[in-house]
């Protein structure tokens, strides 16, 4: 596969976490996706294919508690959704997870979300 684009690229980090990172019942893999304008999180079970619990910023229950400043697409978005994917896997009895960051790199709004979500309870 040669690199043409960035999404190639990206293609390539993400094949090659995931050939590490897999989610099990009792530690599910976090995975997190970003788009310019908004942030989107799964916590997916990989041995039975199911997915947990999501959270993202287009969610009308997510952004009506978002502040003025905060949306999906800066950090303080992010740190939003971070909070409400621990909330909601506390909710369900999850508290340790593996973290995928989806081939981006770990900073800014992926960032954001992994250290809201350990601040808010959850184990990674």
């Amino acid at each position: 596969m040669r690199i043409k684009t960035k999404e190639d690229r990206r293609d390539r980090i993400k094949f090659r976490i995931r050939k590490r990172v897999q989610g099990t019942e009792t530690r599910p893999r976090l995975t997190v996706f970003r788009s310019v304008a908004h942030i989107y999180v799964q916590v997916v079970d990989d041995t039975t294919g199911r997915t947990i619990a999501s959270a993202s910023s287009v969610e009308p229950s997510v952004k009506g508690a978002l502040e003025k400043s905060a949306r999906g697409g800066n950090v303080a978005g992010a740190q939003a959704i971070g909070r409400a994917i621990a909330q909601r896997l506390k909710d369900k009895g999850v508290t340790r997870v593996v973290f995928d960051r989806n081939g981006f790199l770990y900073h800014g709004r992926v960032k954001a979300v992994a250290e809201s979500a350990r601040e808010a309870g959850l184990e990674f």
